[in-house]
């Protein structure tokens, strides 16, 4: 059986903020039946994940591409791989069967053949969504646990600050830290973004940072105490006002830098003396770095899922065709949670 695999490429480096003109969709024929002896596996995409990071791999030049195997480099024209959820069509390799549900680095496309050696692994969906494997049950939430947990290392009554609190990462922060018992305040970029994290994911407070003219006073009025725990996912000038309110021995978990991604100019600059004198912990991280607690993750994040204490933001989009305006929605403002493209119904 043959099938036609469409899937989104870029049409050249994109060394600014994305445009839905920087992508475009190519069309291949896929033959469903291995040649004999193959040990590929062939999928149908269900589900991928659309991040910010991804940015970083499409540009012509990135400090990143070098650091990491999970941000090498897309080459304009080349398949762009990502965190999905797929059914197994056809196998040669003995561990998998044709039904399997599967998670892994998957095409933004219909179909993708797994070499031997890429990332795929069996799941059992637990009675959850299956969109949760690429979110909260994903690399967004292991992100989100091993940040706080790891390099925050939170106590009760502590205080966290998270900024871009209503995304993928930052929204199940805010509801980590307050379920351990901390006291939470998330910064988002819009009215019904703060009333969300406050209403519905029970943050203690939140601010529209497009609002504040000040952030380091607004850090002060929102900390008069000071800030224990910075979860940063934005940078630049947010960056250096937490560092600016942060407590002797806080520590920041520097997840993302959304801000500086499509804009050169735009670099924190934190005042270093405090980093010293305060003994501030300052740290990048990656999700990779702590699959050892990625049971107890699971084990932690599922019991909280069942008994509703946590809620899941999702924002889901349909078609391989809604995946170029699904990415350039994330560098403006458009998604709240996580960022889901849905390639088909099962």
């Amino acid at each position: 059986m043959e099938v036609t695999n469409r899937f989104i490429t870029i049409k050249n480096p994109v060394d600014a903020a994305p445009r839905e003109s920087d992508f475009e969709t190519k069309a291949e024929a896929l033959s469903l039946k291995l040649e004999p002896g193959s040990i590929d596996i062939i999928v149908k995409n269900l589900y991928v994940s659309i991040d910010p990071y991804q940015i970083n791999r499409l540009k012509s030049h990135s400090s990143s591409q070098s650091a990491s195997s999970f941000a090498v480099r897309i080459i304009p024209g080349d398949t762009i791989d990502a965190s999905g959820v797929a059914r197994v069509v056809a196998s040669g390799n003995p561990e998998f069967e044709k039904g399997d549900l599967v998670v892994g680095l998957l095409a933004w496309g219909d179909y993708t053949v797994v070499k031997p050696g890429g990332m795929l692994r069996k799941f059992d969906p637990m009675g959850f969504p299956l969109s949760y494997q690429v979110g909260i049950l994903g690399f967004s939430g292991l992100t989100a646990y091993a940040g706080l947990f790891e390099i925050g290392k939170p106590k009760k009554g502590e205080k966290v600050f998270v900024s871009a609190a209503s995304g993928s990462v930052g929204h199940l922060v805010g509801q980590y830290a307050k379920l351990f018992g901390c006291y939470v305040v998330g910064s988002a970029g819009s009215k019904e973004k703060v009333t969300l994290l406050k209403d519905k994911l029970g943050f203690d407070d939140a601010f529209n940072y497009k609002e504040e003219t000040d952030l380091k006073a607004a850090l002060k009025r929102y900390f008069p105490d000071g800030i224990d725990i910075y979860f940063d996912n934005v940078g630049a000038e947010m960056q250096e006002a937490a560092i600016a309110n942060m407590n002797t021995y806080g520590r920041v978990a520097v997840c993302g830098v959304i801000s500086e991604y499509t804009d050169g100019k735009k670099r924190a600059a934190p005042e270093m003396l405090d980093v010293i004198y305060k003994r501030i912990k300052f740290q990048g991280f990656l999700a990779a770095d702590h699959l050892n607690l990625y049971q107890d993750f699971i084990s932690t994040t599922c019991n909280h899922l069942r008994s509703g204490a946590i809620y899941p933001l999702e924002d889901i989009s349909d078609g391989v065709e809604s995946i170029p305006s699904a990415f350039t929605g994330l560098f403006q403002g458009g998604n709240i949670g996580k960022k889901v493209v849905r390639i088909t119904e099962e």
